[in-house]
């Protein structure tokens, strides 16, 4: 650990990747061995450590050089503060972490979230396991965000399914033992699928001969056969689309999401879904970018029928939890459109929307859990006219479900919206059905709300008790994130935008024409610009207006 500690950072000495894997991680093992007599520690400590990786996670947002990253001309020169060290020598394992425009927002995301909801969410019991668990949380899912070598994503993307596993079925509700089975389950097996493919990408995608597992030189290098590259493709494909999850992959998540503790389904929705499709950014466009191109015609299909399919089920459901989970699947399958739109737009758009999916699903499942503390009861039938006896949280559950539906001006209109025109440029008849969505949305959240906040309240109903000040201050993140970011997106985009645009010039310059018809839209680039050209698909290469080698690379 020493060795990887001092491995240097992009723009200093001090090794912030690494500092925000290992300080969550030294934590979780500090708080496991406090005594037995003394749990009350437990919390107050882990939120310490917790709360330390925030800072570093701001601080790594703050010296993101975004001129470096505005002039990258590949994926490959856009990583930051890269810290790489031999692992496993002999199968060319290595430690190798950065971050670009794409991961930096989710690591900061991840690292503001978990020590808010530690400091602002009672476990009820056994807080030192508890504890532990969410900082090994943390700590795995800030690994997977910045690893560049597939057997170090691994094991990190693995990491991150313990502790979750444990959450749910030590601190969830009724339900919690067969949720979290089930949600173990379906990652396992999409992991098991993850292992081959990665394995058989290194060994076949290798230069030379040899072997590596490090991101940047299988994808750069694009050594493996067109089907070989399909069908490892897939078999990364299904492993994501199962954690993000879109239809019909998705069913474990409404039982997660429905079982878990509060603060389990908040870190589940802002940060675990995340990976999915993360993944399918980092692993699967950039790493197989044909075989992508292949692909997305079925992956926009599916992604546009959780949208659709995920408002319809929301809108049924009797439980206001299960509601907001089954509105993560729409708007998971958003961004599962824009990755692949394959236009700057829309992968930017999309990046920008897991962030604030994550602040505004994340502040749902608060509130919702807030408003169970309180009345013992999810069931809309059983809620009526909380905002004549608690105004201030029917405040801010508006805000949030405003923000959620995609009002502009809050947070969630500026991903929806850049996913939506990024997309209509390459797939407008799917972009029109998915735009429905955004009307879904307003119907059952607003149909919820109605139903639970007015109307006349019964007896348990007028007693309900208002935010108190330690809510106020746990919400309040989110609320500012909700707005600020609606009003002033800039240091998103500003980071995002470069970043998306170098990943769609890597998939277009990769890409067969025998995939498109040659009357076709190509997305050609002039500059940092993205444009729309019929003429393009006549091009020799058919892909950028640069110049290329004689393999099409």
């Amino acid at each position: 650990m020493g060795s990887l500690l001092a491995a240097s950072g992009a723009t200093g000495d001090f090794p912030l990747l690494n500092a925000l894997i290992f300080v969550p991680a030294v934590g979780a093992l500090v708080v496991a061995l406090l005594p037995r007599s003394r749990p009350d520690l437990a919390r107050p400590l882990g939120t310490l450590f917790a709360a330390i990786g925030g800072v570093l996670a701001l601080a790594l947002a703050w010296q993101f050089d975004t001129g470096t990253a505005a002039h990258a001309e590949s994926v490959a020169e856009g990583f930051q503060f890269v810290s790489q060290q031999s692992w496993i020598p002999a199968l060319g394992i290595s430690w190798n972490v950065g971050v670009d425009g794409i991961s930096l927002w989710l690591v900061v995301l991840t690292s503001v979230v978990v020590p808010i909801v530690l400091a602002g969410v009672d476990p009820h019991h056994d807080p030192k396991p508890y504890t532990a668990w969410m900082l090994l949380l943390q700590a795995g899912s800030v690994g997977a965000f910045v690893a560049l070598d597939l057997f170090l994503f691994f094991v990190m993307f693995e990491v991150v399914l313990v502790p979750m596993y444990f959450l749910i079925a030590g601190w969830g509700y009724e339900g919690r033992r067969y949720a979290a089975t089930k949600f173990f389950i379906y990652t396992m097996a999409g992991s098991a699928l993850l292992l081959v493919a990665i394995v058989a990408t290194a060994v076949l995608g290798s230069p030379d001969g040899g072997i590596t597992f490090d991101l940047v030189a299988l994808a750069e290098g694009q050594h493996l056969a067109t089907n070989t590259a399909r069908l490892c493709f897939v078999a990364f494909a299904i492993a994501f689309l199962v954690k993000v999850p879109v239809v019909p992959l998705h069913t474990w998540l409404p039982d997660a999401h429905t079982e878990a503790p509060t603060a389990g389904s908040v870190v589940l929705a802002a940060v675990l879904l995340k990976l999915g499709t993360y993944g399918l950014l980092r692993f699967g466009l950039y790493l197989f970018p044909e075989a992508s191109d292949w692909a997305a015609p079925v992956l926009v299909t599916v992604g546009v029928v959780g949208v659709i399919w995920g408002a319809i089920t929301a809108a049924m459901q009797r439980d206001l939890k299960r509601l907001v989970a089954y509105s993560s699947v729409a708007h998971m399958g958003f961004i599962v459109l824009g990755i692949f739109a394959f236009t700057t737009q829309a992968i930017g758009g999309g990046v920008i929307q897991m962030v604030n999916h994550g602040i505004s699903t994340g502040a749902l499942f608060l509130l919702v859990g807030m408003l169970y503390e309180r009345r013992r009861t999810r069931q809309i039938d059983e809620l009526a006219g909380i905002q004549s006896a608690a105004p201030v949280f029917a405040g801010v559950f508006t805000l949030i479900m405003l923000s959620s539906i995609g009002v502009p001006g809050l947070n969630g209109f500026v991903g929806e919206f850049l996913i939506l025109i990024g997309s209509f440029e390459t797939r407008p008849a799917w972009t029109i059905i998915a735009a429905t969505g955004v009307i879904l949305a307003a119907l059952y959240l607003l149909w919820a709300y109605q139903r639970v906040f007015h109307g006349p309240p019964a007896a348990a109903d007028r007693q309900t008790s208002d935010l108190r000040k330690g809510e106020l201050l746990t919400l309040a993140p989110f609320v500012i994130a909700a707005v600020a970011l609606g009003v002033y997106p800039k240091p998103l985009l500003t980071a995002t935008e470069p970043a998306a645009d170098c990943l769609v010039m890597h998939v277009t310059m990769h890409s067969s024409d025998e995939l498109r018809d040659p009357g076709d839209p190509v997305v050609v680039f002039d500059g940092c610009d993205i444009r729309e050209s019929a003429d393009s698909a006549s091009d020799s290469a058919g892909h950028s207006t640069g110049e290329h080698d004689e393999d099409g690379h």
